[in-house]
């Protein structure tokens, strides 16, 4: 993924107003990311528990999402649909984000169970290990594991536009 700017980010959200992407927090570390190595930057909020982001490369420009989700887990131990870790207690998390358009301004919206650190990339390579999760073994490269985290991320991404 190239490296993205804080204006970049901002304005690539299409889930939420103009003025929330404008007070949304972006991490100010952008140039120490390892962003060689991922297929889509995702961050948490730390003043609003409960709240993610996340933004993937598309051929026509990023797409930013606004997430939601409930803290605290339910302490069982849940595979993330778009890298398939597992992750015990609450590492996993149904993240669920306000369609694109009209149909979100109705309310409409979707989700998915999905890391809630947002590390999916990095535990697709191998570069991050679930603190108290596994990995399943499977015999794919790092390289077709990345391959699927991108297909599935932008699986989630098409759903916001229908």
């Amino acid at each position: 993924m190239q490296p993205l700017t804080e204006r970049e980010i901002r304005s690539s959200f299409v889930n939420c107003s103009k003025g929330a992407a404008k007070r949304l927090p972006v991490p100010r570390n952008l140039d120490e990311r390892p962003w060689d190595d991922l297929d889509f930057f995702g961050w948490t909020d730390p003043s609003m528990p409960g709240r993610a982001y996340f933004v993937v490369p598309q051929d026509d420009g990023a797409v930013g999402v606004l997430l939601r989700y409930e803290t605290g887990g339910s302490g069982k131990t849940q595979m993330c649909s778009i890298c398939l870790t597992t992750h015990s207690g609450g590492g996993v998390a149904l993240l669920s984000a306000h369609k694109a358009g009209e149909s979100g301004r109705r309310g409409n919206s979707i989700g998915t169970y999905m890391c809630t650190d947002l590390a999916c990339p990095l535990y697709a390579r191998g570069k991050k290990k679930p603190s108290m999760g596994t990995r399943y073994k499977e015999d794919l490269t790092p390289e077709e594991k990345a391959a699927r985290v991108q297909t599935n991320i932008g699986a989630f991404v098409a759903r916001l536009y229908e």
